[in-house]
């Protein structure tokens, strides 16, 4: 037979679009239009539906950028159409572009009820089914003119519309048609059988059977359709595709778990506020369509968002909690936002799920399995045993699949962290969070899906998201046809706890990957915008030590617990962790206010400090020293306080060849002229850390363009060009330290370099004026150690990276994540970069020959980038960054100068002796990350402590303030452990034994 295939595939296309899908609504009549538009923030829903309006028709613009505009829409059903199914569609100027990047809308009643959100897919509203003829259409529509950051189709592209302040107030949109239409249903269905039938056609083999059976049955469907009657000829057409359609699939069919899905993005390319409203669109649509659509389940993450919906838009949330209740619309992943994972600290990593979970707990009465995290940028080692801890044991994420270099080995799997917990884990082999149901997608997916003779289960989230819209009507009409047909995957809506019930049941011995789940893209939002970093990092260290002086105040001197404040600011951190906040990918807008937002939360917190500790120091001109860091100090316990000197330092000293030498007896360390640290000596170990011939201190430019992705991405070509930073403006001592100035292009650096007297370690401040664009800044540590790995500290221990690049895999962590420090060693000893808020970093080696043969091990910390989109100020301005090189240090000592440089000293006067700590520890290698009081109000202490250097560890903590008579093991959520022995309490302590990196949560009954 003549191969025809080509010519009835086109044929396809053209009917489709030119003939079919205009037949679906075969009547329209015009709606009035009127509109009210406020440049300003958006008002109250009261507010818009009774602003005066004025006429505005089609074509004409409308929408400042960042916008609200008020639509006020009537009309009246035509009496000729009475009995038949009629709808308005609403065209608000909708451009090409996916949902979520536009303009959008929400759908009130009169009196305010919500019925819909509008985008460019879903842009419809039902009247009446069927329409009485004469019906009155009374809507308001409250319509965001949110600009489109890529309007002009060219992807990142610098753009001042990042931010209302900046944005102008040209019009964005142009009114498009708004009209009332008869809704034709078998025309409808006439095109979703198409679309089904012709996506699928596409991915059959060309050599099989079922590839040409569709494409007869289609030919055949197109004949019966007459192009002057369609909507008389639809039903015929119809019936010529009833039968390949309901053949059934084959037995061993890939199963797909569909779950309807809208990833919406707390803040990225629009501002928090307007996710607000995103969020309340979304839901509306989607509880509608859990109404129209017995068999559709669908899911939304994020304790925030729902919190927002309750908050703001109350109404729609009474729409969500009943869906809750009837099983249909299913709170996932137990997280306050789906963060980042590679930066928020221990605590924070914990209080995510802390805080999301208990909100699921308490406002629906479930308890999520899984964390949900489709989108985050890359996992954390850590992260395995936080999820076990919160009562979880379930994972799934999708964005490993972006990574460039390696294709991950599986989609199903068991997940091993730092300590070896395992969580069962699963990546849809769609690779879409955003899964449309077009046969493409879902073949790809079997194709794609790695398990294949062991698994046959997999999940695909199915919805518009990233700027949220969810699943269409479109959507769930294709999973219908899907159910069961042959040359597809069969697909099932179903809830993601049951879709982890049955790929656990048939796949009970999964592939183990142990380590961190490492995204091979992305690298540069470990940098990208440095203050919200800094922000991040501050409030992290300040709750941890308003919780600790809190509770200590609390126990001794009988002060408040200031529980709701702590609550309320915990759940604002944990916000701004978002993983395209905290990773410095969001508009300018975004940014400018999570400055401001950790400003006053640091305001706030300082004020919380400040009160517990002069209530715990009395009233006098004395003066105690607070240590909050989890090791003693210079004499002040840990978590305690007492009177203390002045650290100080050494005064530096002229040195021969120009530059300063600072030695304290245990250290030395030399700067040349250029202000560079050309040694520094060990004087115990008798040991050089700097490489031989080398310096230290480093400043090195690179040029940083990548490919895409500019706030996202570094690109591993930025290392084949740079700059040493080794000219020096002025150089000279300050007090007991050396001040270094240098200037570059529009910059200007200050650094102030000190060594305290009794302590083994360089400190240097870092001041940057930074005025450059698309530069990498870097500052470097050239040691000389033979490591072949190295140490990163992560949530709750550290994680071993190669320095060397043996395989692609290897080579391909070119830029990491570290929280603290860095720690290089050889057998004996080591080295230890501290920060006080950078994460990215990159470690490399290199082979030294002739007299000065060896390894040098260089270490780089990330200082600064400059990309333009989306932010196009990104990092311009003044930063300022702490390190500190420690040579001679074990993973202990990096441990402790971490903790030392984050939570600094504080003097406070008073009458006191001293404050002595609540909670004592007697192992250094276990630290205690957390002391509070338990957040049911009870006033029982919550310690929460791990073993931090890699080994197994017992330690003994002891209680001061109350006698501790019991003490109980619990989850991160302060709930006792299930069958878990209760550790022994003897003479005020509890004596644990702790695997290597173990984390525990103890619960210590007061009174």
């Amino acid at each position: 037979m003549h191969d025809d295939r080509k010519l009835v595939e086109a044929r396809l296309e053209r009917v489709l679009n030119e003939r079919v899908r205009p037949a679906v609504h075969p009547a329209t009549t015009p709606l009035t239009v009127e509109i009210w538009s406020t440049a300003d923030e958006p008002v109250p829903v009261a507010e818009g539906l009774a602003a005066p309006t004025r006429p505005i028709v089609t074509g004409a613009p409308w929408g400042v950028p960042w916008g609200t505009s008020w639509f006020k829409v009537t009309g009246e059903v035509p009496g000729e159409w009475a009995g038949r199914t009629v709808e308005a569609v609403l065209d608000l100027g909708f451009t090409p572009r996916t949902p979520g990047f536009q303009c959008e809308g929400l759908v009130y009643e009169p009196d305010g009820t919500p019925v819909k959100g509008l985008h460019p897919r879903n842009n419809y509203v039902r009247v009446g089914a069927p329409a009485a003829g004469g019906e009155q259409v009374h809507w308001r529509i409250e319509a965001a003119s949110n600009p489109d950051l890529e309007a002009d189709g060219v992807p990142f592209q610098p753009t001042r519309l990042g931010d209302k302040a900046t944005a102008g107030d040209a019009p964005q949109y142009v009114l498009g048609d708004m009209v009332l239409a008869v809704f034709d249903e078998t025309v409808w269905n006439l095109v979703m059988d198409l679309e089904v039938l012709g996506e699928l056609m596409a991915e059959l083999p060309v050599d099989g059977a079922r590839r040409w059976e569709l494409l007869r049955a289609v030919g055949r469907a197109l004949d019966a359709i007459d192009l002057r009657d369609v909507n008389g000829t639809a039903q015929a057409a119809r019936d010529e595709l009833a039968e390949v359609l309901a053949a059934p699939a084959s037995p061993g069919a890939h199963r797909i778990s569909a779950v309807g899905h809208a990833h919406i993005d707390s803040a990225w390319l629009w501002p928090l506020r307007e996710t607000v409203r995103k969020v309340a669109r979304t839901t509306s649509n989607m509880t509608k369509l859990l109404e129209d659509e017995p068999d559709f389940v669908f899911a939304m993450s994020q304790a925030q968002q729902f919190a927002w919906i309750k908050e703001h838009r109350p109404e729609v949330y009474a729409r969500v909690k009943k869906a809750v209740a009837d099983g249909r619309f299913v709170p996932v992943g137990g997280m306050w936002v789906e963060s980042d994972t590679n930066m928020p600290g221990s605590e924070a990593m914990a209080r995510q799920f802390v805080h999301g979970k208990r909100f699921f707990l308490e406002e629906f009465g479930i308890e999520n399995d899984e964390a949900w995290l489709p989108d985050t940028f890359g996992f954390a080692a850590g992260l395995p045993q936080i999820i076990k801890a919160a009562g979880s044991g379930r994972l799934l994420t999708q964005k490993i699949s972006w990574s460039k270099t390696n294709s991950f080995p599986h989609h199903t799997f068991n997940w091993e962290g730092i300590d070896g917990t395992r969580i069962f884990t699963h990546f849809p082999p769609v690779d879409s969070y955003n899964c449309e149901m077009t046969g493409a997608q879902l073949a790809h997916a079997a194709r794609n899906f790695k398990e294949k003779g062991l698994a046959r289960h997999s999940l695909a989230p199915v919805g518009y998201g990233d700027g949220g819209g969810g699943t269409t009507r479109e959507m769930v009409a294709k999973a219908a046809r899907l159910r069961s047909m042959e040359g597809a995957p069969t697909v099932q809506w179903e809830s993601p706890a049951d879709f982890f019930e049955k790929a656990e049941a048939e796949y009970p011995d999964p592939p183990v990957w142990v380590g961190e789940l490492y995204l091979e893209l992305h690298r540069a939002t470990l940098t990208s915008q440095a203050q919200t970093k800094r922000g991040n990092r501050r409030s992290e260290s300040l709750l941890t030590e308003a919780e600790l002086w809190a509770a200590t105040a609390a126990v001794r001197a009988g002060v408040r617990y200031p529980y709701e404040e702590l609550d309320r600011i915990w759940k604002t951190v944990l916000l701004h962790q978002f993983h395209d906040i905290l990773p410095g990918s969001s508009i300018a807008w975004v940014h400018r206010e999570a400055r401001e937002t950790y400003a006053r939360v640091a305001r706030e917190l300082e004020g919380i400090i400040e009160g517990a500790q002069r209530a715990l120091a009395g009233a006098g001109t004395g003066e105690l020293v607070f240590n909050s860091a989890p090791h003693t100090r210079r004499g002040v316990p840990a978590g305690g306080a007492a009177a203390a000197a002045d650290e100080g330092g050494v005064v530096p000293v002229p040195r021969d060849g120009g530059g300063y030498l600072l030695d304290n007896g245990l250290l030395r360390v030399e700067i040349d002229a250029r202000g560079l640290v050309v040694s520094a000596y060990d004087r115990a170990a008798g040991r050089e850390a700097i490489a031989p011939g080398q310096a230290a201190n480093l400043l090195q430019l690179h040029p940083d363009f990548p490919n895409q992705w500019d706030a996202w991405d570094v690109d591993a070509f930025y290392r084949n060009t740079g700059s040493d930073l080794t000219e020096v403006a002025a150089l000279g001592v300050e007090g007991t330290s050396v001040r270094i100035v240098r200037t570059f292009g529009g910059s200007r650096v200050s650094q102030l370099l000190s060594v305290p007297k009794d302590a083994k370690r360089l400190d240097i401040d870092t001041e940057v004026d930074w005025h450059e664009t698309e530069r990498f800044l870097k500052l470097a540590f050239p040691l000389d150690v033979k490591a072949d790995r190295y140490a990163s500290e992560t949530q709750y221990g550290h994680v071993y990276r190669p320095t060397h690049q043996n395989t692609s895999w290897e080579w391909a962590k070119f830029e990491a994540c570290n929280h603290r420090f860095v720690h290089v060693d050889e057998p004996g000893w080591g080295v230890a970069i501290v920060n006080d808020a950078t994460y990215g970093h990159d470690v490399t080696r290199a082979v030294r020959t002739g007299a000065r043969a060896g390894t040098t091990t260089t270490v780089r910390a990330s200082l600064l980038r400059a990309p333009r989109y989306p932010d196009p100020e990104t990092d311009q301005g003044v930063h300022r960054f702490h390190h500190a090189l420690v040579p001679g240090a074990t993973v202990g000592d990096a441990v402790r100068e971490g903790y030392r440089a984050n939570l600094p000293e504080r003097r406070v006067t008073g009458t006191a002796a001293g404050v002595a700590p609540l909670v004592g520890v007697d192992n250094d290698a276990v630290v205690v990350s957390a002391v509070k009081l338990a957040d049911d109000h009870s006033g029982d202490l919550v310690v929460r402590l791990y073993e931090a250097n890699g080994a197994r560890a017992r330690a003994t903590v002891r209680v001061d303030g109350f006698a501790a008579t019991r003490a109980v093991l619990t989850d991160l959520l302060e709930r006792p452990l299930p069958g878990a022995e209760r550790p022994a309490v003897a003479d005020g302590g509890v004596a644990l034994a702790l695997r290597p990196f173990q984390m525990v949560t103890l619960r210590l009954p007061r009174g």
